[in-house]
């Protein structure tokens, strides 16, 4: 992968911090339109299951973000999970998504 600009570095390492700090499957973090970042992890619990992308969006739009400039997600799986694509299109249909491996290497971007 190329070189990130600073501000999806940004969201790559806070999302790759989500994951480690808790432990969790995936870790997540957007940018909003404002600039303004938040980052979330999966939550799987009995009687409630969220993607680490969607945890993030629904912390933005509670928080008032009206669109995403950027995504991502920390995960060791080989794709990104089509609730998490959805949940980033329904806020920016043309925001970059990145997935990083457990280690925080960007290895794709959707668009």
């Amino acid at each position: 992968m190329s070189e990130l600009e600073p501000e999806d570095e940004k969201i790559v390492i806070l999302a790759r911090s989500a994951r480690a700090r808790t432990q969790a499957a995936e870790g997540a973090a957007v940018r909003d339109t404002d600039g303004r970042t938040y980052a979330a992890c999966t939550v799987d619990l009995p009687s409630f299951k969220i993607t680490a992308l969607q945890a993030a969006i629904a912390a933005a739009v509670s928080s008032g973000a009206e669109g995403l400039e950027a995504a991502a997600v920390c995960t060791a799986e080989p794709l990104v999970s089509g609730a998490s694509v959805q949940a980033v299109r329904d806020l920016a249909p043309a925001a970059p998504i990145f997935r990083a491996d457990p280690k925080g290497e960007v290895q794709e971007v959707l668009r």
